[in-house]
């Protein structure tokens, strides 16, 4: 658990903020992220790259909240996108558009041109169709289009199958044995500008070996390209690092990491598009929530909260776990085993099962932690039940960044034909 969420006289604080102070005035569930931790993370990334000519694209689809967003554009920090809307966000945050990667196996022409229109740093390309519909759309705009390619190593990152992305059987990238030549088809479009290339193998990757065996492909490729006068400006190596979710996951080395890049492409005179998004966001958020029921079967004890799936999907999503302490700590020390679910419709709305926690009860609040990645961002309104608000906090201040919608804003977004 990060030390700026911790507790306090037997009270969790985020920051200086006692949590329990907003339970008293809003209603649970609710996000709350740490401005400081995603700070302080940003600024160690940095400091791992030793000097390295490097910039650090968030990845947006992490946590794409604007008050995060306009966080990472104080720090000097630039993004991946992978729709219209994230790079409309990202400006709006106040990022600079030459500091923009737009990723995603499947752009559209209406994204292409429009971000086409504000000078963005590269597309990073994954098709032959989608370069020539960029060269076509750049052509009609009298633009030039930055692009690198995404190529595809055909490496196991060792991580959940349906976050792996650079096997052969995944729909990322181009086949690295065919790069060479799709280089070459690029460098003569009229509109085309190439710039980089392009890789990213997973996320919540635990194992540098896989990142090795990636640069090293890299390098390799580099050098070909070179030998045919392709010389390349960026090495974009995406993101994926994991972070530590429970006592049995293991957290790469930053600093080795940071050793590994340079080693096998600090040398290439090139500059480096590193895409982080969970190790930046991860362990800044908690998602809070009370107990509503206990309840007992013939077999299991179970807790139910009111967070749901629909607010919280990675468990049902991917299996993963996350860690639920009290907001209040209990000093009698007595445990019981539960399974943690939520009050959704689904089998599936399941957080934990017999997962052993301080004694709880009816109305107790809880924090499940490290949920400042993939949780808002994946939330949705099944069962029309409104998208939960999000909370920034920084030192003693809290500011509600995503209010929760009333109904009526819900059904107001809805028509009902008047056919008859």
């Amino acid at each position: 658990m990060n030390k700026k969420i911790s507790y306090k006289l037997d009270q969790l604080f985020v920051e200086d903020l006692d949590v329990s102070e907003i339970t008293r005035s809003l209603r649970t569930p609710f996000y709350v992220y740490s401005r400081g931790i995603i700070k302080d993370n940003f600024d160690r990334f940095k400091r791992s790259l030793g000097g390295l000519d490097g910039i650090i694209c968030y990845s947006v689809k992490a946590n794409s909240n604007l008050s995060v967003l306009e966080t990472i554009a104080k720090l000097g920090g630039g993004a991946d996108v992978v729709s219209l809307g994230e790079f409309q966000r990202a400006l709006r945050a106040g990022i600079d558009p030459k500091k923009i990667v737009f990723s995603g196996v499947g752009k559209q022409d209406f994204e292409i041109a429009e971000t086409l229109k504000s000078s963005l740093l590269q597309f990073n390309i994954e098709s032959v169709s989608e370069l020539e519909m960029i060269n076509k759309i750049a052509r009609s705009l009298n633009k030039e289009a930055p692009i690198a390619i995404r190529v595809n190593p055909d490496i196991d990152a060792g991580t959940h199958e349906s976050i792996s992305t650079g096997k052969a059987d995944n729909k990322f990238g181009i086949p690295i044995g065919n790069a060479k030549e799709i280089y070459q088809y690029a460098s003569k479009l009229d509109k085309i500008r190439v710039v980089g290339i392009d890789v990213h193998i997973g996320s919540q990757i635990s194992n540098l070996n896989a990142f090795r065996q990636t640069f090293e492909h890299l390098k390799k490729l580099i050098y070909d390209l070179n030998d045919i006068n392709i010389v390349l400006e960026n090495i974009d190596i995406g993101g994926g690092l994991g972070i530590k979710y429970t006592e049995d996951d293991i957290q790469p080395d930053l600093q080795e990491y940071g050793k590994l890049v340079k080693q096998i492409l600090g040398n290439l005179n090139c500059r480096i598009i590193f895409e982080p998004g969970r190790y930046i966001v991860g362990n800044s958020g908690i998602l809070v929530t009370k107990v509503l029921h206990k309840k007992k079967s013939q077999n299991k004890n179970f807790l139910i909260t009111d967070a749901g799936m629909n607010d919280f999907s990675r468990t049902a999503l991917y299996g993963a776990a996350h860690r639920l302490i009290p907001l209040s700590k209990e000093k009698s020390g007595e445990t019981e085993v539960y399974d943690v679910v939520g009050p959704v419709c689904e089998t599936t709305d399941t957080f934990l099962k017999n997962y052993p926690i301080e004694k709880a009860e009816a109305g107790d609040f809880f924090a499940f932690l490290d949920a400042g990645a993939y949780g808002a961002v994946l939330s949705s309104e099944y069962n029309t039940r409104p998208l939960i608000p999000e909370i920034m906090v920084y030192k003693k201040r809290y500011e509600i960044v995503r209010p929760r919608p009333t109904y009526d804003e819900i059904f107001d977004k809805e028509v009902m034909p008047n056919w008859e």
